[in-house]
């Protein structure tokens, strides 16, 4: 099948993934746009999926503080090595996860975290299991996946924290 080259570099920039990946989910998909993405994403899950035994010692702190200065947030960011925690998608990806801890606050990072017997709501109080701020149709975990099938290393969130004046 003769893919477009206008049609790879859209689903390139839409989707991030290489320009191979693109092709070739494009043939998959026989040039179904909507296809080719959910084709994308189950090959970015089993991607993410094989690099989660992998070790994360390198990262970055990113720290958020909302218009006003009243709320603010500071997350860690781990990743596999230090060239890709310099990258703009891994430091976008630790800002937006500062935000949302900022504006949607958790108590831990997954439901792996919460302690045996905890009343608790997991997709409110786990950061993981959260609805993004920026678009509620995907989760954290999802927006996490996203980055790993996009730097090509694993990706965890050890730790963050939320303050809010008078708290």
């Amino acid at each position: 099948m003769n893919i477009p080259t206008a049609k790879v570099k859209e689903l390139r920039e839409q989707s991030g993934a290489g320009v191979i990946s693109c092709r070739n989910a494009l043939i998959e998909a026989c040039g179904d746009m909507e296809k080719a993405h959910e084709i994308l994403k189950e090959k970015g899950i089993l991607k993410a999926q094989k690099k989660l035994e992998r070790s994360t010692a390198q990262g970055i702190v990113e720290a958020y503080v909302h218009t006003g200065g009243r709320i603010g947030a500071m997350i860690e960011v781990n990743c596999e090595t230090d060239f890709v925690a310099r990258t703009d998608e891994f430091k976008e990806l630790a800002h937006n996860l500062a935000m949302q801890v900022a504006a949607m606050p958790a108590q831990f990072v997954s439901q792996d975290d919460v302690p045996e017997g905890s009343d608790i709501e997991p997709q409110a109080d786990c950061l993981l299991l959260q609805p993004f701020i920026k678009d509620p149709s995907k989760t954290i975990h999802d927006i996490v996946v996203e980055a790993v099938a996009k730097v090509g290393e694993n990706i965890r969130i050890a730790r963050f924290a939320r303050f809010e004046v008078g708290r």
